[in-house]
């Protein structure tokens, strides 16, 4: 299990005595996330060519995603905030979102979802704006309306656990020197949808792997 607290400070100005951090706000970078773990359990069926069955559990908590479109109009440590060029905006006189800085593909990417309309590869949000009280998404976890904060709550992927499975004969004929060994592993086998990591600074976004069912047949000398 780990916890990973990967703030940023920006660097700071002057000289000696200067404060760090002085000349701007903390905030989190992309590879933040507050808590994951894996679970292995494996057992060895009795019997002498009984076969082992193991089982794999991976839970996160969720990475940092500072792109993903949040509202807040008060805090100045926000990239939500409009004064940070934030996309915050006023629909009807309610608080809204301007979605207009993601194309089509990436909100659909991020899985956003306005009012029951879900945004696709090619047609994004209708009018690339929502109120930000009926924005919402399963693969990403939006702030609350005016709780966003860069260092304390940034949006972050969705928590998510994926479990794996498999089985194995490590000497499937009771060789002495030369040995045969046969393994089915299958990854995923939920076949989780969900996101790895969206928009982060140097890799882009990515999802988890889908279900995958694999064989491997062993010789070993």
């Amino acid at each position: 299990m780990s916890s990973v607290a990967a703030r940023f400070f920006p660097p700071q100005t002057a000289g000696a005595g200067a404060t760090v951090g002085g000349s701007g706000f903390p905030f989190r970078i992309d590879h933040d996330e507050r808590y994951n773990q894996t679970t292995h359990v494996q057992y060895q069926i009795p019997g002498k060519r009984s076969p082992w069955v193991g089982f794999n559990w991976r839970f996160d908590s969720g990475l940092t995603a500072g792109s993903v479109p949040c509202y807040n109009v008060t805090d100045p440590n926000s990239r939500c905030n409009p004064a940070n060029g934030g996309p915050s905006i006023t629909i009807n006189g309610q608080p809204g979102i301007d979605l207009s800085g993601l194309t089509p593909d990436q909100q659909f990417q991020a899985g956003l979802t306005c009012n029951g309309v879900k945004a696709t590869p090619f047609v994004g949000i209708p009018g690339n704006q929502c109120l930000a009280s009926e924005l919402t998404s399963k693969l990403v976890s939006i702030p609350a309306p005016g709780t966003e904060n860069d260092d304390k709550h940034p949006p972050r992927i969705a928590e998510r656990s994926l479990f794996d499975a498999s089985i194995g004969q490590d000497n499937l004929f009771n060789g002495d020197k030369n040995k045969w060994s046969l393994r089915l592993t299958g990854v995923n086998i939920t076949n989780k949808y969900a996101l790895y990591n969206f928009l982060s600074t140097f890799s882009g976004t990515h999802y988890v792997t889908p279900r995958a069912l694999t064989a491997e047949l062993g010789f070993h000398f």
